[in-house]
């Protein structure tokens, strides 16, 4: 149990640190490859809804049922999915009134001459959104990392590809009003430590009560969270630049590719 904790530490910073990486292709990249970007987080809302439905549901609700009886174990295991729907659209409600922070900005957008304050304050502001909304996503690296240490991996990949384009929307804006690179690489790297800190609170708060019962129910409570992740930011991705099917292609490709990696392991 030990050294699961600490791997799954290790994994949710390590998918937190992915928004250095958008910051750094930020500050050299002069265009954004559009199709790539949309391929890519339909990839990784695919690895996250198959893993939700398929594995992290799936176990929950066997256990669940094996210990509470069929019935009961099946309306607590649906329970805890929606219960963590819930608690991500209550955290997508709360955050500042922004542009959604999953919905992927791209580089030029993103470089339109503004006045300097006003680019100041977008970044800021994102940076506080992303914040907020990495919470649930250290959260949800880190249990199921607990439950699953090969799942976990899984799903770090896929929370840090789409943390990517998060570290773009934050950099760049602050680069363009204060013209410091490093400035807007420590906000963009701030707004990514959000998530080892939500596996802190994470671990502090569900650790002394943990159960088989409860730990089903934050599997469960888990895959919620990702499919609202995944769909929040996925569907907005594809409108934004009309792409939808490039999208699509991406999530079912995060879905085949899950599906075979969990038939090897």
């Amino acid at each position: 149990m030990e050294n699961n904790i600490l791997f799954a530490f290790i994994l949710t910073l390590l998918a937190g640190l992915a928004t250095g990486i958008g910051s750094a292709i930020a500050f050299f990249a002069k265009s954004t490859n559009k199709k790539f970007l949309l391929f890519s987080l339909g990839l990784s809302a695919g690895v996250m809804v198959y893993v939700s439905f398929v594995e992290l549901f799936s176990q929950a609700n066997s256990r669940l049922s094996e210990i509470m009886g069929e019935t009961r174990g099946q309306v607590v295991a649906v329970a805890a999915l929606f219960t963590g729907i819930l608690v991500a659209a209550i955290i997508d409600k709360l955050g500042p009134e922004v542009d959604n922070p999953h919905e992927p900005k791209t580089v030029e957008s993103l470089r339109k001459k503004r006045p300097k304050s006003k680019l100041m304050r977008t970044g800021l502001i994102t940076a506080l959104a992303i914040t907020i909304h990495n919470f649930p996503e250290g959260m949800a690296t880190f249990a199921a990392t607990i439950g699953n240490p090969e799942l976990g991996i899984a799903i770090a990949v896929a929370i840090a590809i789409h943390n990517i384009p998060e570290g773009i929307a934050v950099s760049v804006p602050i680069y363009y009003a204060t013209g410091n690179r490093k400035k807007a690489f420590v906000w963009s790297f701030l707004s990514g430590m959000s998530e080892p800190l939500g596996a802190l609170i994470g671990f502090l708060v569900l650790m002394p009560f943990l159960n088989d019962i409860l730990m089903s129910c934050v599997l469960a409570g888990v895959g919620g969270i990702m499919i609202f992740i995944s769909f929040d930011e996925l569907l907005p991705a594809a409108r934004e630049f009309g792409e939808h099917h490039i999208s699509i292609y991406g999530l079912i490709s995060g879905m085949a590719i899950m599906a075979v990696s969990l038939i090897m392991i």
